[in-house]
């Protein structure tokens, strides 16, 4: 068995012989990496004061070194597609950023100032709706009442909607845009309102009323250059005030009844009309027809009194007898008296009396002539006849 040798034996020699060496201690480990770590920082051998304030000195600049690039890095920015982004340098207008990812200078040097150019926003006059502010919301009477150009007043109320055009005019032109807005809305709705009659604006006017306000108050935000654009301008409500309300209501009634009266007068005449023009070119065409049937008829009695003339002028005497007999022909015909030729011999008798009255019409009596005594002349007698008349 071998002998344990103690380290301090064989004149102090270590067990693993002559050329060998001691491990390093932990507490040497960490010295010699600081010392390497402060030559790499220092660049050169220094005491141990000197060493502690190189390393404080190094530590500081890496801190510097990453708050840069922090500082840099908060530079960083993106705006949203309804936004528009606009940088300040030192509070002085830079540019303007769209869409996307883009860089400034960090605070304090410039600033960004997101704003929502596609927002709606709205702005209501002579009331307000309940909001979290204004919970009860109501009438607001200094507003809302106003004098028309007949010198009536009326209690209107307006809702206006708009979204912010130029952005830099906006931010930059006026204090405080939206209030701009209200007043010009104000003064726009009293000078539209103060140039119209009240029934005009109860009635058909409205929407003329609320176009015209519009164009009216976006000439005055672009002479301000607000930056602002109306989109839309909505007349809530219009009525004579609380005051006048049922004298208002009598009136509303009247002319209500009014044009009912005038609906019905109306409805008759579209009725009457037609039936009358009707009437009128019927009555055109019987005088028409009349007119060709006088001139058709005159025209005849015209040519049958040229062939009588012919006639009469070969033959008078025949012709005159001829129309002596037609004549009192015609004449006789409308009298109930019967005539007889005094020289006939014998005559038949009928009762023309009570075939008048038992209203027989066209009843044609026939009275033949009695031959003559002498019937070896062969002269037969006139036939008369009559005809009764209802």
């Amino acid at each position: 068995m071998e002998s344990i040798v103690a380290w301090n034996d064989n004149n102090n020699q270590n067990p693993w012989g002559e050329n060998g060496q001691t491990p390093p201690e932990l507490d040497e480990v960490i010295k010699d990496f600081k010392k390497k770590f402060e030559g790499f920082i220092g660049g050169k051998k220094t005491s141990n004061s000197e060493k502690q304030s190189n390393f404080s000195a190094g530590g500081l600049k890496y801190l510097f070194i990453i708050a840069l690039l922090v500082w840099l890095i908060s530079g960083i920015y993106i705006i949203d597609p309804a936004e528009r982004g606009v940088v300040l340098r030192f509070g002085a207008f830079q540019e303007e950023t769209g869409q996307g990812p883009h860089w400034h200078l960090p605070f304090p040097i410039e600033e960004v100032t997101r704003v929502n150019v596609e927002q709606i926003r709205s702005a209501e006059i002579g009331y307000r709706n309940a909001t979290v502010d204004n919970r009860f919301g109501g009438n607001v009477s200094s507003e809302s009442l106003m004098l028309t150009k007949d010198e009536n007043m009326i209690d209107a109320k307006f809702a206006v909607q708009y979204k912010i055009n130029v952005v830099q005019d906006y931010l930059f032109n006026v204090a405080n845009p939206d209030m701009t807005l209200r007043q010009v809305l104000e003064s726009a709705i009293r000078q539209v309102v103060g140039k119209n009659t009240m029934d005009y604006i109860l009635t058909e006017g409205r929407s003329d009323i609320a176009d015209k306000i519009k164009e009216k108050s976006q000439e005055l935000l672009n002479m301000y250059a607000t930056g602002l654009e109306i989109t839309t301008v909505n007349m809530q409500d219009a009525q004579p005030p609380e005051q006048v309300q049922a004298a208002f209501s009598d009136a509303v009634k009247a002319r209500e009844d009014k044009q009912r009266l005038i609906n019905e007068a109306q409805t008759y005449a579209n009725d009457i009309l037609p039936k009358s023009r009707g009437k009128a070119a019927r009555m055109l065409e019987e005088a028409k027809a009349y007119k060709s049937q006088v001139i058709s008829k005159s025209e005849g009695e015209a040519s049958r009194f040229n062939q009588i003339l012919a006639e009469y002028i070969k033959a008078p005497e025949v012709t005159k007898e001829r129309l002596y007999r037609e004549t009192m022909e015609s004449v006789l015909a409308t009298t109930s008296k019967v005539v007889v030729d005094s020289k006939a011999n014998s005559m038949m008798y009928l009762p023309l009396d009570k075939l008048i009255s038992s209203k027989q019409q066209n009843t044609q009596i026939v009275f033949k002539e009695s031959q003559q005594q002498n019937n070896e002349s062969g002269k037969s007698s006139s036939v008369f006849r009559s005809r009764e008349v209802r």
